[in-house]
């Protein structure tokens, strides 16, 4: 399509000018935000009495984390080729066709293997949805509106996380987890699938605006496989190895908050509502800070947000074991919040900094693929340490420590200054 004929039919960049088509991508962001977060507190926090587990088995509560990171992380790194091949619409109305089922299992599930299986869903309708409303709003936005775009994206989806996880503890209270989870998960699916059919409209006209934008000033390459690409973000291009590493491990966070804050909350007495609530305060602080640390990082650079967002992260969940109120877990919940705000959309807008126009859904995937492969590691290592030492300590200080680590590497490689593109 030529750039004559894009521009004929009023196909133009910006976040003012599209602001239609956006708002409804961050509704879809919404919807997938409220179908993961349905999962944070009630499922770990009944996991033994709905579906019986035995107390401290703590590597089996973690395994339903370990196979969602991996088929997400997966998901991820396929969802951008394929997009730029079918068209974002078509990818992300999939990914919640593939969710239509997870409402009934979690109704009928008689063990935790069904768990297990509805997470296997729920990771695919994760990298599909979730991948494709970030890359239709960047599609429609301008380049320079990419740390906005991911802060809104984010503030969007995370926001709905904490939400659900709340709304969802006091569902089940009244309903019972089984009936509970059920309701509220088939009217959100339902909702995302026919609202994704019926107001979407495919972008992939806008993502070639860019190319051509992009066209003016960059010497045109040969288009690089996803093998290549792949390569080239994990092994050999330093900024983008700092930056993917930085993605698995700050998923060590949200992965200790989603496994073993409800049971470790509940385990200090609190009831499922009130673990719900101080977790929800991380949840919420880290969506709406994002309206603030995205576009931040547009003027004042990405690196200082990310690296101190790490360390906020893990001084925030090495306090959680040391305190002992709820005041206390509260302001702690909340600057993991804070960290994970600082950290999140930025990682995402970095790695397009480092990305041509065409080659950024691409990109952005082998780093979502990267950062979801940290909730397997991540719940792998940590359910595997809670389970050797059978209590919940060895997790947090893990977590603590790997995030001060991981930050500092990123402090290294990455340049503070990142030239575009």
């Amino acid at each position: 399509m030529s750039e004559q004929k894009l521009r004929n039919d009023q196909i133009q960049l910006g976040i003012k000018t599209n602001i239609g088509q956006i708002s409804l991508q961050l509704v879809q962001i919404f919807l997938v935000g409220l179908t993961i977060g349905m999962t944070r507190i009630v499922i770990p926090g009944l996991a033994e009495s709905e579906f019986g587990l035995a107390d401290q088995a703590f590597f089996l509560l973690a395994s339903f984390v370990v196979v969602f990171g991996l088929i997400k992380a997966i998901m991820n790194l396929l969802a951008g080729k394929l997009s730029e091949r079918y068209g974002r619409k078509k990818i992300l109305v999939i990914g919640w066709v593939v969710a239509l089922p997870i409402p009934f299992i979690l109704l009928h599930a008689p063990n935790w293997n069904w768990i297990i299986a509805a997470t296997v869903l729920l990771g695919f309708n994760q990298g599909l949805c979730w991948s494709m409303a970030l890359n239709s709003k960047l599609d429609l936005a301008k380049t320079s509106q990419k740390g906005l775009v991911n802060g809104i994206n984010e503030f969007s989806g995370y926001a709905a996380v904490g939400i659900a996880g709340l709304a969802t503890a006091y569902v089940v209270q009244d309903l019972g987890a089984r009936e509970g989870l059920y309701y509220f998960s088939l009217i959100v699916i339902s909702a995302g699938l026919l609202l994704a059919v019926f107001t979407i409209k495919e972008t992939l006209p806008w993502s070639k605006l860019h190319h051509i934008d992009t066209d003016k000033t960059v010497t045109e390459t040969a288009e690089r496989t996803l093998k290549q690409l792949f390569s080239y973000a994990s092994i050999q291009h330093k900024p983008l190895i700092a930056l993917n590493q930085a993605g698995l491990v700050e998923k060590f966070t949200d992965a200790i908050v989603w496994i073993f804050f409800p049971v470790y909350f509940t385990s200090q007495g609190l009831s499922l509502v009130e673990a719900g609530a101080i977790i929800a305060i991380y949840g919420v602080v880290w969506g709406a800070c994002q309206l603030v640390t995205g576009p931040l990082s547009d003027k004042i650079g990405r690196r200082g947000l990310i690296v101190w967002g790490m360390w906020f992260c893990g001084i925030g969940v090495v306090l959680i074991p040391l305190t002992n109120s709820v005041f206390y877990w509260s302001l702690e919940s909340a600057l993991i919040g804070v960290g994970m705000a600082m950290v999140y959309p930025n990682l995402g807008a970095a790695v397009g900094d480092f990305a041509s126009a065409k080659e950024r859904a691409s990109l952005i995937g082998v780093y979502r693929f990267w950062r979801d492969l940290g909730y397997a590691i991540g719940a792998l290592v940590m359910g595997l340490m809670a389970q050797m030492s059978e209590n919940l300590l060895a997790p947090f200080w893990f977590v603590g420590i790997a995030m001060f680590l991981s930050g500092l590497w990123l402090l290294i490689w990455m340049p503070a200054k990142i030239t575009e593109g």
